[in-house]
């Protein structure tokens, strides 16, 4: 559920402010802040910095962009030096000084860019100003060097240069990248660094579809890139960069159709009911779901659990008790049917653990919405928990989260207690946006319990690590 916005002082600063004046006029447009990045290409947390008062120096350009972008005739480009020419001033100064220190041969000067996902300017990606690399090379310290020119320093200058034909290789290399990417999110979670290797990969792996290919070898080519859109879309999701998730599950399905790959098609298919029924939507999960069981003949009985099971989740989202409890029943019948022989290799982390976790989520909305018994949900996040190791630490650390939820809400707040600071513990070493939305509402259901001192440590706790 979203949180409310904080509320604005104007009078606070002249930052406070300006930042006041765009959310008005940012709302008056009927635009969320991703939105209104998007448009005048900065991130969405720079809008929001902005709009709390709490960005020291608001480029120039950025605030004739949002002039011409809102329609507001000047407001924010007049109001710009008063309210960040002094900062940008200093700014000015604090380089020059800095260029006078010995060791460097020249100043290298401010850059526009991107790093670490802030956006320092509302220059268009991939134009930037060209960087002295001598003066840095020649540079005592990287004191010397403000981390916007090192970003500067190692971007990429010109897309990279592609094979002029397909080989076996090429699509290993496709392959390689999609298992690493698949264990470091499993492991670490869809942020950080997976993110940006997530989406540098898919880039180039689809740029590849367009180079001559022998024909023996389109087919490889074509499930490799459907297998890297997987895991691709997985972190995304993940990462809650939903946009792009849809992409790279399209570009997924796409491919896996024109292969004939059922089984990746399947999958897919899988992770797309997932993602809908996360955001809100069960009955487009469901349909989705439904869409991967098309000619289920074709797939293995794992496969069929798989999507089994999402269809559960989605009719667990719906209250749907009598829905739910089929769709588990399936999901049960096929899984008993399983034979890890006849999956494909990447289907291998649907095993009991995994079937019994996702299977439980659904039965977890029984208990809390419909007043089902929570005994079944409770013992399968158990295998769930017992069952994945540190290669799945995502899974287990929701798995736990959710098992300490269902027994604050309908069990022992103590017992719960003791669960949620080992979920804690996982989730603290995780970069996934799933499993922060899991602790806060376990510190919803936490706070029912007010008066217990240990559930309150727990709440405390949570909302400390999830600030974080």
């Amino acid at each position: 559920m979203p949180q409310p916005e904080k509320k604005l002082d104007p009078g606070a600063s002249p930052q406070a402010w300006f930042g006041s004046q765009l959310r008005k006029r940012r709302k008056e447009r009927k635009l969320t802040a991703r939105e209104l990045g998007k448009l005048v290409q900065v991130s969405d947390d720079m809008i929001l910095n902005i709009e709390l008062g709490k960005y020291p120096s608001c480029q120039l350009q950025l605030a004739k962009q949002l002039d011409e972008t809102l329609g507001t005739d000047g407001l924010f480009e007049d109001a710009w030096p008063m309210v960040f020419g002094s900062a940008d001033a200093d700014k000015k100064r604090s380089d020059a000084d800095n260029a006078s220190r010995p060791g460097v041969e020249a100043s290298v000067p401010p850059r526009t860019g991107r790093i670490l996902g802030r956006d320092t300017s509302a220059s268009p990606p991939g134009s930037r100003t060209p960087v002295d690399r001598r003066s840095f090379l020649a540079a005592s310290s990287l004191a010397a060097v403000a981390p916007i020119d090192l970003a500067s320093l190692v971007a990429p200058t010109a897309p990279p240069e592609l094979p002029k034909q397909i080989h076996e290789k090429d699509i290993a290399q496709v392959l390689h990248a999609a298992d690493g990417i698949h264990h470091w999110d499993n492991e670490h979670g869809g942020g950080g660094i997976t993110s940006v290797v997530a989406s540098r990969s898919l880039e180039w792996s689809v740029s590849l579809l367009s180079v001559p290919c022998a024909e023996p070898l389109r087919p490889q080519l074509l499930r490799a890139v459907a297998r890297l859109g997987i895991v691709v879309g997985a972190s995304k999701f993940d990462a809650y960069e939903h946009d792009d998730a849809r992409v790279a599950f399209k570009i997924a399905s796409e491919c896996a159709e024109e292969a004939g790959d059922w089984h990746q098609r399947a999958k897919t298919f899988s992770f797309l009911a997932r993602q809908e029924i996360w955001i809100g939507d069960p009955d487009a999960g469901l349909t989705y779901a439904e869409k991967g069981l098309v000619r289920s003949d074709r797939l293995t009985a794992t496969e069929r659990a798989m999507l089994h099971s999402a269809r559960a989740r989605a009719f667990g989202k719906m209250h749907d008790v009598q829905g739910t409890l089929a769709a588990v029943g399936a999901a049960d019948d096929a899984f008993a049917q399983s034979d890890p022989t006849q999956d494909p290799p990447w289907m291998a982390y649907y095993d009991a653990a995994q079937h019994a976790g996702d299977t439980a989520h659904a039965l977890f909305d029984l208990a809390i919405h419909a007043d089902q018994d929570p005994g079944q949900a409770g013992r399968r996040f158990e295998i769930a928990v017992a069952g994945h190791g540190d290669e799945f630490a995502r899974s287990r650390a929701i798995s736990r989260t959710k098992l300490a939820s269902l027994l604050m809400a309908k069990g022992d707040p103590r017992q719960a207690t003791v669960i949620g600071h080992k979920a804690l513990d996982d989730v603290g070493r995780l970069t996934s946006r799933r499993a922060a939305d899991d602790l806060k509402e376990l510190g919803r259901f936490a706070g029912r319990h007010r008066k217990v001192e240990e559930v309150m440590y727990l709440r405390q706790r949570i909302a400390a690590s999830v600030q974080a």
